[in-house]
C-alpha cells in the first residue's frame, strides 16, 4: 500500500481522519461520518507492520511495544502533517491518521465568536477549551496562540503530544515541546517551562492529576495558560478539574480555579447544509457570578449564569445551535442531534421573534440557590460573521 498516496487522497477528499484496521478496507471520516474506502483493498497485519516500519524509528517501536500504544507526527514534505495513533487490538495494530492543516487557519475563517480573540488577548489566568474528539479543539487552541503571535508580544511555551501545528515567530516567540521527545511529561514541562520565562504556556491535554494541578499554579503565579480537556459543557469541565483531586484538596481547588479561571469554551461541530462543518460553542466567562458558584460548591447553577450572561460574551450550547439554525447554516434535525438539551432547544426555537434574533428567555428555570429575573436578551452572535 502507497501510505503517502492514500493519504494524500483522503485530504484532498476533505477527511479528517484516516483509520486503518485489519482485516478492513481502510476508512476515512468526512464531515463526520465515517465512509469505507472499498476501492482499496483489505488490510492484513502484514500490511499493518510494514506502514508501522515506514513511519517510525526504532526506538518508537521498541515505545509500542513496552507501552502497547504510541503517538506520533507524520510529514509528507510541503503537503501536510498528520496526528498518528497507534495501538494494539485483536493481536495486530490499528493506526488513526489525523489531518493537521499546513497553515493556522485564523479565528474568523473557523467559525468562532469574536470573544474567542479578546480572551485569548489576557495577561494571566486560566483558559480552557473543551469537547469531545474530533470537535476541534486542536484546530481552535492553535488558532488562538496565532492570534496572540499576530497582535502582541509573548513568550510562549507549549506542551504537546505530539507537535500537531507548527508556529513561526511572529510578534511572539514560540518555543514547542513534544512530549516522550523534548520532555517526559505534560507535567513536568509545565513545572519546568516557568523557569524558562514564559508569558504563555500552552498544555496540549490536561489529562491527570499532577498536570492539572501544575497548570493552576501556573495561572496562579501570573502567566496566562490555555489548555484542553475532553468533556462536553462548562459546568462538567470545572467539575472534572475539581474531582479529580482527593477530597480532602477539593475546597482549596475549588478557591485556585475560582481565582485563576477566565473562560470555557465548549464546542461541537455539526454538519452543514452546504457542506463541511460549523462550530457550536458554549463559552462561560468567569465573573463574579461564575466565581461564587465554584467557590461555594454551587456548580448547577453555571449553566443559568451563562444563559444571562449574553452581554458579557457567554452563551449556552443550545443557543449557539439555535443561531446556526437562524442563520441556515444547519438543520434543525442536526442540530438537536448534538443538543445536551433537546427540549431547551425546541423552546428556544419556538420562542425566536419574527426578526429571528431575539429569543425570549422568560421559560428560564432559575437553580435551587439562585435567582434570575428574566430580561430580554442581546441579539444573537452569529458565526463566520
Amino acid at each position: 500500500m502507497d501510505l503517502d498516496s492514500l493519504l494524500l487522497k483522503i485530504k484532498e477528499d476533505g477527511a479528517s481522519d484516516l483509520h486503518l484496521n485489519a482485516g478492513s478496507h481502510p476508512s476515512a471520516r468526512i464531515d463526520g461520518a465515517l465512509c469505507i474506502l472499498n476501492d482499496y483493498e483489505v488490510l492484513t497485519p502484514s500490511i499493518l507492520e510494514s506502514v508501522l516500519v515506514s513511519i517510525t524509528t526504532e526506538q518508537q517501536r521498541e515505545t509500542l511495544e513496552t507501552r502497547r500504544e504510541l503517538d506520533l507526527a507524520y510529514y509528507i514534505p510541503d503537503v501536510c502533517r498528520f496526528r498518528v495513533n497507534i495501538l494494539h487490538q485483536r493481536n495486530s495494530l490499528s493506526f488513526n491518521f489525523r489531518v493537521i492543516a499546513t497553515d493556522v487557519a485564523p479565528l474568523s475563517l473557523i467559525g468562532l465568536p469574536d470573544i474567542y480573540a479578546k480572551i485569548s488577548l489576557s495577561r494571566k489566568g486560566l483558559i480552557l477549551v473543551t469537547g469531545p474528539t474530533g470537535s476541534g479543539k486542536s484546530t481552535t487552541l492553535a488558532a488562538m496562540i496565532n492570534y496572540i503571535n499576530d497582535n502582541i508580544s509573548r513568550h510562549i511555551v507549549t506542551i504537546e503530544d505530539p507537535i500537531e501545528y507548527l508556529h513561526p515567530n511572529k510578534q511572539s516567540v514560540i518555543l514547542q515541546m513534544e512530549v516522550g521527545k523534548d520532555t517526559e511529561s505534560f507535567s513536568g514541562a509545565v513545572r519546568n517551562s516557568l523557569r524558562h520565562d514564559p508569558d504563555i504556556i500552552v498544555v496540549g491535554e490536561l489529562r491527570d492529576l499532577e498536570t492539572i494541578g501544575a497548570a493552576l499554579t501556573a495561572a496562579e503565579t501570573g502567566h496566562l495558560v490555555l489548555g484542553t480537556l475532553h468533556t462536553v459543557d462548562a459546568t462538567q469541565t470545572v467539575d472534572r478539574m475539581i474531582d479529580v483531586f482527593p477530597y480532602g484538596q477539593q475546597p482549596q481547588i475549588r478557591h485556585q480555579i475560582a481565582q485563576v479561571l477566565v473562560g470555557v469554551f465548549s464546542q461541537v461541530l455539526v454538519p452543514k447544509t452546504s457542506g463541511g462543518r460549523a462550530p457550536a460553542c458554549e463559552i462561560l466567562i468567569a465573573n463574579s457570578a461564575v466565581r461564587n458558584c465554584i467557590k461555594e460548591a454551587k456548580t448547577q447553577n453555571l449553566l443559568s449564569v451563562i444563559q444571562v450572561g449574553l452581554k458579557e460574551g457567554m452563551q449556552t450550547l443550545n443557543q449557539a445551535l439555535a443561531a446556526l439554525i437562524v442563520d441556515n447554516k444547519v438543520t434543525k434535525e442536526e442540530a438537536l442531534k448534538y443538543s445536551n438539551d433537546a427540549e431547551s432547544l425546541n423552546k428556544i426555537i419556538s420562542s425566536l421573534t419574527a426578526d429571528g434574533r431575539k429569543p425570549d428567555m422568560s421559560y428560564i428555570t432559575p437553580g435551587p440557590e439562585q435567582k434570575i429575573r428574566p430580561r430580554t436578551a442581546e441579539p444573537y452572535k452569529t458565526f463566520g460573521k
